[in-house]
């Protein structure tokens, strides 16, 4: 098979044991036979690294080492992503004499398992497809899997091809990689062509179709097909959760979660997902508790999502109770959950416990590295997150678009001009990494923060891609604060045609306008709103006490203790008003007193 992708090295080193070391009596008789070699490799090896390596010694002492399904096994083992030690898992591989289908599989499956996409893709196509080996059923799913998470679609379509070739298409899990992978593509006509070039598709195929119909943003297809369907299954009303839920249909999301006959962990992680998406942190937060109260044991998924809540809203007594539950009940802290953490201190403002947790990691991805770059960006700590930049490359990992976002917000809330130009340049020029819209978006928000509005509408104009409204409403942004009215009008215009219903770019326009005393500009702007149906976005807030989230919108006088708050902001602002009279000008006053006219008559 021709492929274009690149690889890294995957021959191993020499084993650390010998199989038949020189002046050495033969193996021990195999007093262990090969079902109880591989009832331990699939039981407690599974769980403790230690008895695998035990289990590891006893097949090579008792001569079982060359049995293809007990070093399949092995290899398979130590590809657990938890132990990493997958590069055990290569040297028992190179140490099997012509190894079978199973051998091979145990192989791509751990590459896979370890988020090693590309090393799975090369494996098969440099070493697999020039062996003996004949693929089977088991082969492709992996492979398809890989060329999803890589974008690989000339690589993919090479790969569905072998599956046809070999006669193996009609087979349940290679038809539903096959509909994932053309999904992830964007290719629902060819998903929809793998789906119906079989015998009568199962509920798995039908729940990847569901998915691609919700990806492409085709919600009725996936409505019918979800009707039409004879069996539906657990998976089949996830799709339908997750699916609303990334829509932005969080409604019927919740419907269809409550209508669920019943549910398992991902049904509780997709709901919870769900209203994350939408911004319903508290929501997310009852769900869990909701789950506690059935006495569910939340995966690490769940944990994740619930902790992107917490950081969120900055719950940190809720964050902190989910770290000591995880430590309490031996939930395997991998890549995924640790970033989860690492996320949730960092956001809460706990930036160097987020850093003494990172570093103490074990397992760190692309993605754990885009974690404490952007936390350490948040929390104004831009130097030490370029630092760590350049030590993830130290340590072999390679920055990607994300880390390069990270990297150009940190220079941006650290006013480092220079240095963040410099990553701009640098992201093709030197890693081979194409800026993106929110890249130039990053880039225009560096620049206005520091008044260079002109150099910044200059950025925009040179992209050689078109602006979206996220990178004209940094600029917009700028020239609020800065004062540049020109600008920020001719901005503004641009920016209610790309979004005529967001209030938001309303409301900086609007502001612009009252600094420079042009009410009637104001007030045309309300009316232009009124007339299109546009309504203010009520303002929240949320703060933790003890463990309780309390949320707070503008003009919301239903929280119990509403009067109290207002009472104590007022004595608060009269006590300001004192102390501070002879040193605010007139029109500051007028504000506090307004403000204060207003809170008592709310009271």
């Amino acid at each position: 098979m021709n492929t274009t992708t690149t690889t890294t090295t995957i021959t191993a080193e020499q084993p650390y044991h010998h199989l038949t070391p020189k002046n050495h009596p033969p193996p021990e008789a195999p007093i262990y036979s090969q079902k109880t070699l591989l009832r331990l490799l699939n039981t407690k090896c599974t769980t403790s690294l230690q008895h695998l390596k035990q289990t590891h010694a006893l097949i090579l002492r008792t001569g079982h080492f060359q049995d293809h399904y007990v070093s399949g096994s092995l290899a398979n083992s130590y590809a657990n992503p938890d132990f990493e030690t997958l590069d055990f898992s290569v040297r028992v591989f190179d140490q099997v004499r012509n190894p079978n289908v199973f051998v091979w599989n145990s192989l791509v499956r751990g590459f896979l398992d370890n988020n090693q996409p590309l090393n799975a893709l090369s494996f098969y196509s440099t070493k697999m497809v020039g062996s003996r080996s004949k693929p089977n059923k088991y082969t492709y799913p992996p492979l398809l899997k890989a060329c999803a998470v890589l974008g690989a679609v000339e690589e993919g379509v090479q790969v569905h091809a072998h599956v046809v070739k070999y006669g193996l298409s009609g087979g349940r899990h290679v038809r539903s990689a096959g509909v994932h992978m053309y999904v992830s593509f964007g290719r629902v006509l060819d998903a929809r062509n793998v789906l119906v070039g079989g015998p009568e598709p199962d509920a798995v195929c039908w729940n990847a179709m569901i998915d691609g119909y919700f990806k492409g943003g085709n919600v009725e297809e996936a409505k019918r097909v979800f009707e039409n369907m004879k069996e539906k299954n657990i998976g089949t009303w996830n799709a339908m959760v997750s699916g609303f839920a990334s829509c932005g249909m969080i409604e019927e999301a919740v419907e269809s979660f409550n209508r669920m006959p019943e549910k398992n962990d991902l049904s509780w992680s997709a709901i919870i997902d769900g209203y994350n998406r939408g911004g319903y942190y508290k929501e997310s937060l009852a769900i869990f508790k909701e789950m506690q109260r059935e006495k569910l044991k939340p995966s690490k998924f769940v944990l994740s999502s619930v902790l992107a809540a917490c950081a969120n809203l900055g719950a940190l007594d809720q964050g902190r109770w989910i770290h000591r539950y995880i430590e309490s009940e031996s939930v395997p802290q991998g890549a995924i959950l640790g970033t989860s953490l690492i996320n949730m201190y960092a956001q809460c403002g706990l930036i160097d416990l987020a850093r003494e947790f990172f570093d103490n990691m074990k397992q760190k991805e692309v993605f754990t590295w885009n974690a404490m770059i952007g936390g350490l960006a948040v929390n104004g700590r831009a130097e030490d997150a370029i630092q760590l930049f350049f030590q993830m490359q130290q340590e072999k990992m390679k920055p990607d678009d994300i880390t390069f976002a990270a990297i150009l917000n940190a220079c941006a809330h650290g006013g480092l001009v220079d240095k963040g130009l410099d990553f701009l340049r640098s992201m093709k020029e030197d890693y081979g990494v194409e800026p993106k819209v929110e890249h130039y978006g990053c880039v225009v928000d560096l620049l206005g923060r520091v008044g260079l509005l002109k150099e910044a509408e200059e950025v925009i104009n040179s992209m050689p891609i078109e602006p979206n409204a996220a990178v004209w409403g940094a600029l917009l942004g700028a020239c609020g604060k800065h004062g540049n009215v020109e600008l920020g009008e001719r901005v503004g215009k641009i920016l209610l045609e790309l979004e005529p219903r967001n209030s938001g770019r309303y409301a900086l326009l609007s502001n612009i306008y009252a600094k420079a005393g042009r009410w009637e500009d104001v007030e045309n702007l309300r009316k232009l709103m009124k007339e299109r149906g546009v309504k203010t976005i009520t303002g929240k807030s949320a703060i933790d006490v003890d463990g309780t989230v309390h949320e707070f919108k503008m003009g919301d006088g239903s929280h119990p203790q509403m009067q109290a708050r207002i009472k104590l902001s007022i004595d608060i602002a009269e006590n300001f008003l004192f102390l501070n009279r002879l040193k605010l000008n007139t029109s500051a006053i007028r504000k506090f007193t307004i403000s204060i006219d207003r809170q008592q008559e709310s009271l």
